[in-house]
């Protein structure tokens, strides 16, 4: 059968082959051992209604076994055989071009060039999955090449529900994952329900079929290295060491990122599959093992001033430990491991190794649990040291901050200024140490701005288009820079010289993507370009989107909205009403999730996609829902009184004469002398 007949066929009438276990795969760890007897058989039944009963008999001890093996039913019988990649957008079946644009990204985020874990659906972050199981995967690509562009498909946390009657300006696609009720959100919760099979975890962009590889966190994180040398007083190529962890999914940018910037870059991944990854990949420069080698290296590359990426095999917190005992200088220091999953593969504790530690963590997880929160301690003691020393530490959004202070790590700083934990002083709201990098540079140097992570694909998958739009992007920002105010030309000339650099940098893993930071009116006028030089026949068809790390489609208290400080951070009500705002104002899919770089339970994060077509109608849509997309979330930080999202609801209002935003009415400070 071609490629087209098997999306048409969906789930096989008769069973495919028996599957494989390839060991050399990176495969998803082994999850918690959660249900019981009564659980199981509900997850078997689950599991068994997506195929007809003259099958039951012959898998149902095959889903038993990946249950009890796996902690999770991923019916790896029914893998594709076909090659899994984004496709050029006509060499998918269907009736819709828009549903083709669709497959093309589902089939990216599965792409094993992109995807940390792909034989278990997984795309990054550990446990941020597309679909739950290889039954939801082949249903849902059999509905959208047979949709039509008056139908919707609904997507119930990786269940495709069904094609329901729509309207061509509805979405194609509506995606929920993990919405739970607020008391089942805890991380047990998730490892219960997505065990049974009714919910799982989609990350940020996993989930909404948005994931570009690296390269979008890759260019998040160069704009946040540079903005933190600038903090400490050094421009881009100045001698400067960055020490941070994780070279998995969207941790394995910082390498790159780092060489962008001009650092020497060390970081520490205990995985060797990652490693041996992101090195192929030209990720990361060098590989080394032996922690007095690389003390040794990193030395002779400050004396060089050299700008190169290391990776070091090994534990992170050994790292911060030697570097301190030997004293060797951090300017900057951060983290990415997966702490949102700190007991399921997130996070690896020093002193066991990498076997031992995943077999530790689902046969004895208690044990497993109390060596990652010693291992915890252990980082922060060592990463107060170095700051002490004048290191400038951030939490970069992975939960860092929260898993320590859950942990009792001194995490915290007391009115004198003295590191504490949060078991010193119970029952108090206790300041972090350290900032994240959203209170102290994206959220008031970028979000608050309206800039943030707009990107495009090139549906042809041609080189040539990824290369015109790229030029297409630096004339227009160029343009806007001439007439833009001061407050913006830092944030316009950072990714002018981004999109410049992009094809030399070598940043594409997967689809023909590119990503870069913009405001509403940037984004506005780049996608009105795309669609100009699409309908004039220079280029194909584009997908948009944006990573949910934005300006209004996260509420997340401890990373995007962490800047936030009336009180509401730990609301969830701009992220909802940005996907209901998208929907209608004609986004091809969107999304909204429990979950995100932060884990389950504390973010709640929105996303979409739109295909320009060239069509008059794509240029409506566009200017419509990405001026939404936008300023939504400028209100919502206007609102907390946030100046320089002030000034950028002031600008956009006058930039659009129906746009009527409540502005605050500010209080002096000196009213409150005597309280």
């Amino acid at each position: 059968m071609s490629f087209k007949d098997l999306v048409l066929q969906g789930i096989p009438h008769e069973l495919p082959a028996p599957y494989k276990y390839d060991p050399n795969v990176n495969h998803a760890p082994r999850r918690k051992d959660i249900l019981n007897k009564k659980e199981k058989e509900l997850a078997l039944r689950n599991a068994l209604r997506y195929f007809s009963q003259q099958q039951h008999a012959a898998l149902l001890p095959e889903f038993k076994e990946e249950l009890e093996k796996y902690g999770r039913i991923y019916m790896y019988r029914y893998k594709p055989t076909y090659k899994l990649y984004g496709r050029p957008v006509e060499e998918y079946p269907g009736k819709s071009s828009q549903a083709k644009a669709i497959m093309l990204m589902i089939q990216n985020n599965l792409d094993p060039a992109v995807a940390q874990h792909p034989e278990e659906l997984i795309t990054y972050g550990g446990n941020g999955a597309v679909f739950q199981n290889w039954a939801q995967y082949l249903l849902a690509m059999k509905y959208l090449a047979e949709m039509e562009d008056d139908q919707t498909l609904v997507i119930y946390s990786g269940h495709p529900m069904g094609l329901f009657p729509s309207h061509k300006n509805a979405p194609r696609v509506v995606v929920t994952n993990g919405m739970m009720i607020p008391n089942y959100s805890a991380p047990d919760d998730w490892e219960k329900f997505n065990a049974l099979g009714v919910t799982q975890y989609g990350q940020m962009t996993a989930g909404s079929y948005m994931y570009i590889g690296p390269q979008g966190i890759v260019h998040g994180t160069t704009i946040t290295v540079l903005n933190a040398l600038r903090k400490i007083g050094k421009s881009q190529g100045e001698v400067a060491l960055f020490l941070t962890s994780g070279l998995g999914g969207m941790s394995g940018a910082q390498p790159k990122a780092g060489n962008i910037a001009g650092c020497i870059t060390v970081c520490a991944e205990v995985n060797p599959k990652a490693v041996e990854t992101r090195h192929s990949q030209g990720w990361v420069d060098e590989v080394i093992k032996d922690i007095v080698e690389l003390g040794t290296r990193v030395k002779e590359a400050r004396e060089n001033k050299e700008t190169v990426s290391i990776a070091f095999l090994g534990n992170i917190v050994e790292v911060w430990e030697y570097f301190a005992d030997n004293e060797i200088y951090v300017d900057l220091g951060s983290d990415q491991t997966s702490l949102h999953n700190p007991w399921a593969g997130g996070y690896y504790p020093a002193g066991i190794g990498f076997e031992e530690a995943k077999e530790m963590m689902s046969r004895e997880p208690e044990k497993f649990r109390e060596a990652v929160k010693e291992s915890l301690r252990r980082q922060t003691e060592a990463i107060n040291t170095h700051t002490t020393r004048g290191t400038y530490f951030f939490d970069y959004g992975n939960a860092f901050l929260l898993e320590a202070s859950r942990a009792g790590a001194k995490i915290h700083r007391d009115g004198q200024g003295n590191f504490i934990s949060s078991q010193a002083k119970q029952g108090e709201e206790l300041t972090f140490a350290y900032p994240s990098y959203v209170q102290d540079i994206m959220g008031p140097m970028c979000f608050d701005y309206g800039f943030g992570p707009f990107r495009w694909v090139c549906a042809s998958g041609k080189d040539e288009d990824l290369d015109k739009t790229d030029a297409i992007a630096t004339r227009v920002l160029e343009n806007i820079l001439q007439e833009a105010p001061r407050e913006i030309h830092s944030q316009l000339k950072d990714n002018i010289h981004w999109i410049k650099n992009a094809k030399k940098n070598k940043l594409v893993v997967g689809s023909k993507a590119r990503i870069l930071y913009a405001d509403a009116s940037g984004r506005i006028e780049i996608a009105a370009a795309f669609n100009k030089a699409i309908v004039q026949g220079e280029i194909g068809p584009v997908v948009l989107g944006r990573d949910h790390h934005d300006v209004s489609g996260t509420d997340s208290p401890y990373r995007e909205t962490s800047n936030i400080y009336d009180g509401s951070r730990y609301t969830a009500d701009m992220a909802i009403q940005n996907v209901i705002g998208d929907s209608f104002r004609g986004a091809t899919w969107v999304s909204i999730h429990n979950g995100g770089g932060v884990g389950w339970g504390e973010v709640i994060n929105g996303g979409f996609g739109m295909v320009l077509d060239g069509t008059k109608e794509s240029d409506d849509r566009l200017r419509s829902m990405l001026f939404w997309d936008v300023n939504n979330g400028l209100a919502r930080r206007s609102w907390a009184r946030n100046e320089e999202a002030v000034f950028s609801v002031k600008r956009a209002m006058q930039q659009e004469p129906k746009l009527k935003i409540t502005i605050p009415n500010m209080v002096k400070d000196s009213l409150f002398l005597d309280s």
